[in-house]
């Protein structure tokens, strides 16, 4: 019985889904749904009304990227087998990508960004070099600078989601894992210089520090499945409903 007061990875994931959820229903059924609208017509007063419902969404969903980075650091760090795990995270990134631009770009298919799974699915990769060439020696810490930076050039030329800060965010959260405030520091400069949207994803730092260190509860799929299912629903609610 787990008696270890504190936040399981489980419910870290939860906070990550739901205010990811928050995120994208600001972008797909506000941005990309009323302000698109034809059939909806808003006043001056209703515009600006939604402005700022879209903007408390937006800013609630910059708790989910960190969380779901700090996850996927915790994944790494204790998977019996990190083929497969980058092997599930590569499958959904294919799955994902049409709901992910009808969702957020309503198109089915948009080369200038990808999803998140592209990004995470990097992040593992330099982790591995990282883990890889572990040692002090001068040939393992320049193959470390490699690693990390054919990372960030593969999430830029890629275009992912949060693009290299994305890779640099898991990179940090690895390096700095058993140094807390060390790590809070590192991160939260990351994450204020991909954009200072961003102020408000420091909050995922708190639950972080509430981890207790225990999975929970165990619905992998779940998580993997409700990425580009819920995007497609949003896809095709702003779609043909709103519209």
């Amino acid at each position: 019985m787990n008696n270890r007061k504190g936040l399981t990875g489980n419910v870290l994931k939860w906070i990550a889904i739901l205010t990811m959820l928050i995120d994208h229903m600001a972008v797909a059924l506000i941005e990309n749904g009323i302000f698109l609208s034809e059939s909806i017509s808003l006043t001056s007063q209703q515009w600006n009304w939604w402005r700022q419902v879209y903007w408390v969404m937006r800013y609630i969903g910059r708790l989910g990227f960190p969380l779901f980075c700090f996850l996927l650091v915790e994944g790494f760090y204790y998977t019996r087998n990190v083929k497969k795990y980058m092997l599930r995270l590569g499958i959904f990134a294919l799955i994902s990508e049409v709901p992910f631009d009808f969702a957020l770009f309503r198109s089915v298919y948009h080369p200038l960004y990808q999803n998140v799974y592209f990004t995470l699915l990097i992040g593992v990769a330099v982790l591995c070099g990282l883990r890889r060439f572990s040692g002090a020696e001068v040939r393992n810490r320049i193959l470390r600078v490699l690693c990390l930076f054919g990372g960030l050039v593969a999430a830029s030329i890629l275009r992912t989601d949060y693009d290299m800060y994305g890779v640099l965010l898991i990179v940090v959260l690895y390096l700095f894992r058993d140094r807390k405030i060390l790590r809070d520091v590192a991160a939260g400069i990351v994450l204020l210089a991909s954009s200072l949207v961003e102020i408000t994803g420091l909050v995922a730092f708190v639950p972080m520090h509430l981890y207790n260190g225990q999975r929970g509860r165990q619905m992998k799929y779940f998580f993997y499945i409700f990425y580009p299912a819920h995007l497609l629903i949003l896809g095709l609610i702003a779609r043909y409903w709103i519209l």
